[in-house]
């Protein structure tokens, strides 16, 4: 956006914005107390900025993800966790979480007392933090092609947890990689997809993810559903509705809960 100059004496007269460059480039002279009080006011904001970004309000990654054009399913399962803990009880105590940034949820989940945590991650970690690539090292996050069959053995979880990764993914491997999460898990498959028209497909999106995401509604996740032979599991989608109710939570995201097969 092109920026028109401003006049920084009418700026002032008109009683707009704190004119802090305007005041001193208008003046050959500024006043010593005028310099200490720029000076307080800029320290001010800088420990305002740093604060709010260090966990206050939004994490910066957080915001960055509601910037470019809808909300990351992966947050909403960090901001879901005390509600997901309420409704499944004992059942979060070995969770698979499958996803984009599988790291960050580990970094919640691993906090979470009585709770013992894995991550897959679908996608490259080229660009991982320090933190991830120590969480690879030690065999907590894995990467790999959820349209293939996983190295786990039938019940391996109580929970599943999946994000944004079934959004890339055409019916074609849906048909492989769903029944492969109920298999794996022995108490329930938590899904959290995108609502249609939530995300728009960016240029890093595709290079990385090679399509956009296909975003569906919950009438379509239903029927594939009864089609595909899993069921719902009423019992944890009451008690998860009952828990979001009583905290004020309400989901930016679909969530599903799906029972494991038997």
């Amino acid at each position: 956006m092109s920026r028109r100059p401003v006049n920084p004496a009418r700026r002032y007269n008109d009683g707009g914005s704190i004119p802090f460059v305007g005041s001193v480039q208008s003046k050959t002279r500024s006043s010593p107390l005028l310099s200490i009080g720029l000076l307080v006011v800029g320290a001010i904001l800088v420990v305002g900025y740093l604060h709010s970004g260090s966990g206050g309000s939004m994490s910066e990654k957080e915001a960055l993800s509601k910037v470019e054009g809808g909300s990351s399913c992966m947050l909403e399962v960090q901001r879901s966790l005390p509600i997901l803990r309420k409704a499944y009880g004992d059942s979060m105590h070995k969770v698979l979480h499958v996803g984009p940034d599988t790291c960050s949820v580990m970094s919640k989940l691993l906090k979470e007392e009585d709770t013992q945590a894995w991550g897959v991650e679908p996608y490259d970690l080229d660009d991982a933090d320090v933190s991830c690539k120590s969480l690879v090292r030690k065999g907590i996050v894995r990467v790999a092609d959820i349209k293939f069959p996983l190295p786990y053995r039938a019940k391996s979880f109580s929970l599943v947890i999946v994000s944004d990764a079934l959004d890339y993914l055409s019916p074609k491997y849906l048909n492989k990689t769903l029944p492969e999460l109920a298999r794996i898990s022995a108490e329930g498959v938590i899904i959290f997809s995108g609502y249609p028209g939530q995300q728009r497909a960016k240029v890093a999106e595709l290079s990385k993810f090679g399509r956009p995401a296909k975003l569906r509604s919950s009438s379509w996740w239903i029927r594939y559903f009864v089609q595909t032979k899993l069921e719902e599991n009423e019992a944890a989608t009451k008690k998860f509705e009952q828990a979001s109710t009583k905290s004020s939570y309400k989901p930016a995201c679909q969530v599903f809960h799906l029972k494991s097969y038997h």
